[in-house]
Parts: C-alpha cells; sequence; structure tokens
C-alpha cells in the first residue's frame, strides 16, 4: 500500500476580476479547479505548467495560506479543514515554504539568526540558547558558517540568500516542504548547486517535497512523479520517465519542445 503524506481531493479556487470597458464589470477567474494530486512519502513531486496554470495557486491552498472555494487536503490523513489551535500549529510546523525570490522573501531588517529562528521562537521550541543553537547547526547544514548569523541578507549573494531561505523552512524540521519555484532567480551554475542540496538535505531529513516550476529541465534532475497543469486543471500526470518519454497530452509535448537547448522531438507523440 502506497504511503501518502499529503493529499489534495478536488480542490476549486476562484477569484473575481474587474472587467468591462471601465473595470466595473465582475468576472470570475477559476485559479484551481477539481484538482486532485497525492504525495508519496520521502519522494518529490514535481507541479509544472506556464505562468496562470494556477500552480502558485495550489502552493498556497496546499499550506492553508489561501482558503479554498471547495476540496480537502490532508496532511497523514487528518483533514486540515477541521483543524484549529495548537492541532493546527503542530501541523504548520511540519508544512513549510522554500519561495521564489531569495531578495523578496528575506526581511533586509532582521538578521540572520533572527530569520532563521524566528519559526522556532513563534512554534516556542527551546530556550534561547537551544533555539540558537540549533540556527547555527541548520545554517552550517546548508553551506553557511556559523559568523553569517549576525549578518544582513544584503551581505549575500543570491544563491546564499536561498540557503538561508532554505534553513529558514527545514528548521523546524518538516515533513513536507513546497517549494515555489526555488531556483528560477538563480544562475544555472548556483541553480545546479541548490538542486543538489536540495536532494542531499531530503536524503538527511527524510524530506516529502512538493516541487513548484515552470521549468522542465529542472524537473529532470529533482521530480520522482510530474503533475502537469493548464489553466487550473490537471491535464496529465505520471513518472518522470512517462512524461518525458511518452508524454500524452499537446500540452505537455509542447513545453518539453520549449526546453531551451532540446532538439526538436518529432516522435514525441503518445505511445499505443
Amino acid at each position: 500500500m502506497t504511503d501518502y503524506i499529503l493529499t489534495a481531493r478536488n480542490l476549486t479556487k476562484t477569484y473575481s476580476q474587474a472587467s468591462g470597458k471601465f473595470g466595473f464589470g465582475n468576472s470570475q477567474i477559476r485559479a484551481l479547479d477539481n484538482v486532485s494530486i497525492s504525495l508519496v512519502a520521502g519522494s518529490t513531486l514535481a507541479v509544472v505548467g506556464e505562468s496562470g496554470s494556477g500552480k502558485s495557486t495550489l502552493a498556497r491552498c496546499l499550506l492553508q495560506l489561501q482558503p479554498l472555494d471547495s476540496g480537502e487536503v490532508r496532511f497523514q490523513g487528518r483533514d486540515l479543514a477541521t483543524l484549529s489551535g495548537a492541532d493546527l500549529r503542530m501541523v504548520r510546523r511540519h508544512l513549510q515554504m522554500i519561495f521564489q525570490d531569495p531578495f523578496a522573501s528575506l526581511n533586509p531588517r532582521m538578521k540572520v539568526d533572527e530569520i532563521v529562528g524566528e519559526g522556532l521562537l513563534i512554534h516556542k521550541l527551546g530556550s534561547p540558547e537551544e533555539r540558537r543553537h540549533k540556527v547555527q547547526q541548520m545554517l552550517q547544514r546548508v553551506g553557511l558558517s556559523a559568523a553569517d548569523m549576525l549578518k544582513y541578507p544584503h551581505e549575500f549573494s543570491g544563491g546564499q540568500r536561498q540557503r538561508i531561505g532554505i534553513a529558514r523552512a527545514l528548521v523546524l524540521e518538516p515533513k513536507v516542504v513546497v517549494c515555489d519555484e526555488p531556483v528560477s532567480a538563480l544562475d544555472v551554475s548556483i541553480q545546479a548547486q541548490i538542486l543538489l542540496l536540495l536532494k542531499e538535505l531530503q536524503q538527511e531529513m527524510a524530506l516529502s517535497y512538493i516541487f513548484i516550476t515552470h521549468d522542465l529541465r529542472v524537473v529532470r534532475h529533482i521530480a520522482d512523479e510530474v503533475v502537469v497543469m493548464h489553466r487550473g486543471q490537471v491535464v496529465e500526470q505520471g513518472s518522470v520517465s512517462d512524461i518525458y518519454n511518452a508524454p500524452q497530452q499537446e500540452y505537455t509535448r509542447n513545453l518539453l519542445r520549449s526546453i531551451p537547448g532540446r532538439k526538436r522531438v518529432a516522435d514525441l507523440q503518445p505511445q499505443a
């Protein structure tokens, strides 16, 4: 029996948008349209699609950062919508996010030890000395040093800032981490380093990832399973091998053809 750590069933999310010549009208945009996904414990599920496909809305709804219109998200079998108080805080500790932009996601007025340790303080984990020690250990695990604790974000490169963001997410020892385009703002050479770090930390800490991206080059190196989204719907899903070698949908084939440097693939047709 497959061990699913996080499942989402029939998620629907609609936004209102001003429309008409003078903006007095009101139209509905369905960002999520009956979306269902399942994350196997210890694995990486990539959610791919173009801008506007609904993948970032999915990430926020999975973490309860935005309310759903309908649908159900379960973590270790527990419906998140039914939790409150201490139970909800405990679950939130185990569901963390790594954000896309390492320049915008770190508070420029806070030192690194405050940024990484903020979650420990919010969840009242450990004494001040224990929290400081844990922050130091986590920074070292992501390739930074204890001396970096008293620096500010502007003193670091983009890749180093993303390492700080990773440390902030993982210091709480979560079980599921949603990575929302975590390397898209970085140079290609730095992307490879961050992807390798994420894979190493996944093995060390028994993490489960939901990896949001528009870049199918990245997917091949990080994911076990892939969900392809288009206009708020899941149009295809399967293993990395299946998606790359035998895509069933024309939308998926177009995404594959758009990979920079990839040869024109005439045989990207559904297999009988």
